[in-house]
C-alpha cells in the first residue's frame, strides 16, 4: 500500500492512495491505524512531506558504479553523515539555489522510513522496524562539499535540500527496487538497490548500533552514478520503483 500525509480543509491527514482517491487514516501511523472511513479526490488535496523526521541519516558511496565514478575505494563499512530535518521539503516544493552557490546536484535516492524505535538491532531483525519506503533527493552544494570534507553537513543542509516524497509504499523489497533520476524530462541517473554495497537491513542495522532512531526516522542509501548540476528554472525528478515520482522544481531564493 502507498501512505500519504495530505493537507485537506486546513488539517493534515494521513491517508491511504486508491488510484486517485485518498482514504483517510485514524490512529498512530506508527503502531497502530485504521480507516476512517472517509475519504477525498487526490486531486482536492496538498501533499506534504510524508513524515517530519527526528533525524535523516545520510549514507554516501554505496553504489558500485557511483563509487567508480567517485574514483575512491569501496568503503569497509557505511559512511555515515547527517541532514537537519530543517532541509525537509515535500512534492512539487521549491529547491531554493543558495545565494553564492556555484554548483548545486541532485542526487536521487531509496529513503527507509523507520516504523520503531531501533537502538542496537541485529541485521536479520532490522526490516521488522521498516515501515516503508519512498523517494528522496539529498541536494547538495557541491563546491562547499568537495573543498572541505568538514563541510558536507552543511553542504547538504540548506532549507530545501531534502525533497522527501511523495508516499510511502509498504511490503515492498528495499534491496531490489530500480531508482531513475530525470533533470528536465532527461535521464541522468538509472540504477537498482541491488548493486548496492550495504543492503537496507545492514544499513539499518549499522546506524541504530550508534544512534537510536525513532519512530518516522528518514534513512537514505546512497545514490547511483549520473550525479550532476541543476540550475534556477530546472526541475529535478527521483523515481522508485513501486513508490512513484518526487518532483521538485529549482528556484533562485528571490523568485
Amino acid at each position: 500500500m502507498k501512505i500519504g500525509r495530505f493537507e485537506y480543509q486546513r488539517n493534515i491527514r494521513y491517508g491511504l492512495v486508491a488510484g486517485e482517491e485518498v482514504r483517510f487514516l485514524k490512529g498512530d501511523l506508527f503502531s497502530a491505524f485504521q480507516e476512517s472511513g472517509e475519504s477525498a479526490p487526490l486531486s482536492r488535496l496538498k501533499v506534504l512531506v510524508p513524515v517530519v523526521p527526528s533525524k535523516i541519516v545520510c549514507v554516501g558511496q554505496n553504489y558500485r558504479e557511483h563509487i567508480q565514478e567517485l574514483g575512491v575505494p569501496v568503503p569497509e563499512k557505511p559512511v555515515i553523515f547527517l541532514k537537519p530535518p530543517s532541509c525537509l521539503v515535500g512534492p512539487d516544493q521549491a529547491i531554493l539555489f543558495p545565494s553564492g552557490a556555484t554548483r548545486v546536484d541532485y542526487e536521487g535516492e531509496l529513503a527507509l522510513i523507520v516504523k520503531e524505535t531501533m537502538r542496537a538491532t541485529p541485521p536479520e531483525q532490522a526490516l521488522r522496524f521498516l515501515l516503508g519506503v519512498s523517494c528522496f533527493n539529498d541536494v547538495t552544494e557541491r563546491s562547499m562539499a568537495a573543498k572541505d570534507p568538514l563541510l558536507l553537513t552543511l553542504a547538504k543542509g540548506f532549507d530545501t535540500f531534502g525533497c522527501l516524497g511523495p508516499y510511502i509504499a509498504t511490503d515492498l523489497n528495499p534491496d531490489n527496487l530500480r531508482i531513475r533520476t530525470y533533470l528536465n524530462g532527461k535521464l541522468r541517473q538509472d540504477d537498482t538497490t541491488a548493486n548496492c554495497v550495504f543492503d537496507a537491513k545492514y544499513i539499518l542495522s549499522f546506524v541504530s548500533r550508534f544512534m537510536t532512531l525513532l519512530p518516522g526516522a528518514v534513512v537514505i542509501t546512497g545514490t547511483p552514478k549520473g550525479i550532476g548540476p541543476m540550475n534556477p528554472g530546472d526541475r529535478v525528478e527521483v523515481e522508485v520503483e513501486g513508490v512513484g515520482r518526487l518532483t521538485n522544481p529549482v528556484q533562485s531564493p528571490g523568485f
